[in-house]
């Protein structure tokens, strides 16, 4: 067996009540299961203090990002996704994508130079990963409006993973709500 590192993007914002998480648990076992020499690193961005870029923040990565310091803390989520041999996201179907943790975490963690790069004909991806994969529950039916699915299908082709695969869970309101009303 093949010793392979899971990063697991956990994104489940009500913690152990996430029925996200209880489905990331799920495949998290399976992964195991399938690679039991496997690591798995979690980023829980509800526990994480993740501000969103501002001007002074994007001057401080630019200037980096010039001068090559990969080493600095700034990309240090964007090291850990490009040296990932899989990637997990975990996020809850919230207003037609995901919470804006997550979309703040991209921010952090799309860094040119560590997980892609620009040539003229397009973006080359720097990332390590074979599959992403993306895992969602809803209460009601998503019903191909997963636009929080597309974005990371865009990332995964953009930082060069092969392969995108999505599992979801939906209607999961539907039924309490019918027994209530």
């Amino acid at each position: 067996m093949t010793m392979r590192k899971l990063l697991f993007v956990n994104a489940c914002m009500r913690g152990e009540e996430s029925r996200t998480l209880k489905i990331c648990k799920t495949f998290l076992e399976a992964y195991r299961r399938k690679y039991p020499d496997s690591t798995v690193e979690e980023v829980n961005l509800s526990t994480m203090e993740l501000k969103p870029y501002d001007a002074q923040m994007l001057a401080e990565r630019e200037r980096l990002t010039r001068e090559e310091a990969w080493d600095n803390e700034i990309f240090a989520l964007a090291r850990q996704f490009a040296e990932a041999d899989d990637i997990v996201v975990g996020a809850p179907y919230w207003d037609l994508s995901f919470p804006s943790k997550l979309k703040i975490y991209v921010e952090h963690m799309m860094a040119g130079g560590i997980a892609f790069y620009y040539t003229e004909e397009g973006p080359k991806g720097l990332a390590k990963a074979q599959t992403m994969y993306y895992l969602t529950t809803g209460g009601g039916f998503i019903e191909g409006q997963n636009f929080g699915a597309e974005y990371f299908r865009g990332i995964a082709k953009m930082c060069g993973i092969a392969q995108f695969k999505e599992a979801r869970a939906e209607g999961l309101d539907i039924i309490a709500w019918m027994w209530t009303h």
